[in-house]
């Protein structure tokens, strides 16, 4: 495994998909089978691919910035903060794990919401 590798695909994998171009991310960085565990994507290439394309339509002045990228095994994690339509942010955590051919064959994620108190003066990302 090239973790490097892993790791820039990761984020270019991510980046162009959350960015309008699905289509073109699946083609470029995605396995022959692909995983998916969001409950609110279906399952392999074409759900992934309906998903973002929905959310570009219907949100295309959402950001994102990419805080950390973690890599160990066939596995990547991503960091992200996303900003959204309202000024609505988010924390992201992507995890994907990556074929013996360096491709993405599976996805987790888990999404919070930046709340607008904090208990403490640390940001979440």
């Amino acid at each position: 495994m090239n973790l490097q590798e892993n790791k820039k695909n990761a984020i270019a994998f991510y980046e162009m998909s959350y960015n309008g171009n699905p289509q073109k991310a699946v083609e470029l960085y995605l396995g022959a089978d692909y995983i998916q565990h969001n409950p609110d994507v279906k399952d392999g290439k074409q759900g992934f691919i309906d998903y973002f394309d929905r959310m570009q339509k219907e949100y295309p002045e959402k950001s994102i910035e990419f805080v950390r990228c973690i890599a160990e095994g066939d596995l990547v994690a991503l960091h992200t903060h996303q900003t959204w339509p309202g000024n609505e942010e988010y924390i992201t955590m992507d995890f994907f794990r990556f074929d013996e051919n360096g491709k993405i064959v599976e996805h987790w994620d888990s999404i919070q919401k930046i709340p607008a108190t904090s208990a403490n003066k640390n940001t979440m990302y």
